[in-house]
């Protein structure tokens, strides 16, 4: 648990829409063409540019934030600037095809506690492999209760805290039919990153399920390490695992696969795995690199294979 007490949550700010395929890169798109007044603008109705009804409208401003891509100031005129982030997501990879820019936005949304809590709850706080809805609810409901300061309302009814859940089962989970043309699949693009399998419909019973250790580039790994671990040089590797925010928890990941992605990111010569004199830790080569030099540095690999 962090230790910082801070009762401020966001719940069902999705307006109960899940990031459908394409949303993002309109998005930043229109962010970059309207000099961020796009969900703003008196002239041009953001719903006849960006193509979507009212509510999706929100939904689409409230998801380029949570993901990380863009922020607003809390104050004054409500203008959308990419995140450094956004930035480099805009320059390198604007339509999303990468699965390392998917797994760098799904940690900043996993870790968003205040604008995103169901969902840095379900992967950080909610303890469960196997659950259903009810699980998740409960879990959450008592989460919040703790975090609630005396005199204060909780936050989150069991509607909200439902809507959330399916809303996450939607970004992580693709119904794929064979029935589905391709204009009408609406799937999320983070289902492909292999974080939930439907166990038992009937039952609604869903599992977090292990990503394959292929699917990761070194340097992501390497940039949420460096998030974390904020200029520390030395980490145990019980840490990486199951530390809120860090690999481990962000990808579901066991011991086996999270040693795969250090032993890969070995590789790179940016950290080394200490497992001598009872100490199972890693060390980090230049600690002082951080979640964006490396996450630069994945978009240089990636296109440098590429040429």
């Amino acid at each position: 648990m962090s230790g910082n007490m801070s009762t401020k949550m966001k719940f069902r700010a999705h307006e109960t829409f899940f990031i459908r395929k394409g949303w993002l890169s309109k998005g930043m798109k229109y962010v970059r063409q309207t000099e961020g007044n796009v969900f703003i603008d008196k002239e041009n109705n953001p719903m006849d540019t960006l193509g979507i009804g009212s509510n999706m409208v929100k939904s689409l401003r409230y998801w380029l934030m949570a993901v990380g891509l863009t922020e607003e100031k809390p104050s004054g005129k409500r203008i959308q600037t990419f995140t450094p982030l956004g930035n480099l997501v805009y320059e390198n990879d604007r339509y999303l095809e990468e699965e390392g820019t998917l797994q760098l936005l799904h940690y900043r949304l996993s870790s968003n506690e205040e604008n995103a809590t169901s969902w840095y709850f379900f992967f950080n706080e909610f303890n469960l492999f196997e659950f259903t809805q009810e699980d998740f609810i409960t879990s959450i409901q008592n989460y919040i209760q703790m975090k609630t300061k005396e005199g204060e309302k909780p936050s989150g009814t069991a509607r909200t805290l439902g809507d959330d859940f399916s809303c996450i089962i939607n970004t992580y989970f693709s119904k794929k039919t064979e029935k589905v043309s391709p204009e009408n699949n609406i799937s999320c693009p983070f289902s492909e990153l292999g974080l939930l399998t439907l166990l038992d419909s009937k039952k609604g019973l869903y599992k977090k399920s292990i990503p394959q250790g292929q699917s990761f580039n070194p340097y992501v790994i390497l940039a949420i390490i460096a998030d974390r671990a904020a200029g520390i040089r030395e980490i145990k590797l019980n840490d990486l695992l199951t530390e809120e925010k860090n690999i481990g928890r962000t990808f579901n990941l066991d011991t086996i696969t999270m040693l795969e992605l250090l032993r890969s990111a070995e590789k790179t010569g940016e950290l080394k795995i200490i497992r001598t004199a009872g100490l199972d830790v890693i060390h980090l080569t230049n600690p002082e690199k951080t979640f964006l030099d490396h996450a630069e540095k994945f978009y240089q690999s990636i296109n440098g294979n590429s040429k």
